[in-house]
């Protein structure tokens, strides 16, 4: 049986208030911790962020031991930074330069972070179900990047 969606609005709130800070580093490690626990089937849940010229590097995260670095050219995490547009993955082995962290994923969302035209990072959601992400998580997920945006400083 499958699980009620999350209340995405409900979410939004809580994020909100659990983000006290404007400091990037403690809002997306709260963030991350956060959306680990709320959102259902996940199996990794991070940030990525952009500290050299096109390349990501590990953030805050939570779950199992994390692939890093990863170029913008490589990858669901690579193609959100390149493009500065979503990705939303049925199934990430049919994706020929999927980068496998954890076998044990089948799909990802990932949602790019812009700030001011600049690519701060990109938040990694992963998942062992495949087609685990719909439209309305994806929304949702949008959402709490634009909660963690407004209440943090991403200078």
């Amino acid at each position: 049986m499958a699980s009620s969606p999350p209340d995405y609005t409900l979410l939004g709130q809580q994020l909100e208030a659990l983000l006290d800070s404007r400091d990037w580093l403690a809002n997306s490690a709260q963030t991350c911790a956060f959306i680990m626990e709320a959102i259902p089937e996940l199996n990794w849940a991070g940030f990525y962020l952009q500290r050299r010229d096109r390349v990501l590097t590990l953030g805050p995260f939570q779950g199992k031991p994390a692939c890093n670095p990863i170029p913008f050219d490589k990858g669901v995490c690579g193609a959100a930074a390149r493009t500065h547009q979503t990705q939303r993955i049925e199934d990430v082995h049919a994706i020929a330069d999927h980068i496998a962290c954890d076998a044990a994923s089948r799909s990802e969302l990932v949602v790019p972070i812009v700030t001011g035209g600049r690519l701060w990072g990109v938040l990694d959601l992963d998942s062992p179900r495949r087609g685990r992400f719909d439209a309305t998580d994806q929304a949702g997920i949008e959402a709490l990047v634009s909660v963690f945006m407004a209440r943090t400083d991403l200078d």
